[in-house]
């Protein structure tokens, strides 16, 4: 289980100046994530690469990436 509260101090931390009330919203918006996403974080390869999204659009991951940061990426399930 995601720690609201510790989701909530990297956000508070990343995004200083945002209010609170939309700081709320992304870490219940992040906690809340149900069965209808899966963890691709290990699909992913390392996050220096870049990650096809869609034909020749691509992802830039490496941007903000810091050394020693953990990251978890996250796909919605496709509907069966």
């Amino acid at each position: 289980m995601i720690d609201r509260e510790k989701v909530l101090a990297v956000l508070r931390k990343r995004f200083a100046g945002a209010p609170a009330d939309r700081l709320a919203a992304a870490a219940n918006a992040i906690v809340g994530l149900d069965d209808d996403w899966e963890d691709v974080t290990d699909d992913v390869g390392e996050l220096g690469s870049r990650v096809p999204v869609s034909g020749q659009d691509h992802c830039c991951l490496s941007d903000g990436v810091h050394p020693g940061s953990e990251w978890r990426i996250f796909r919605k399930r496709a509907v069966s």
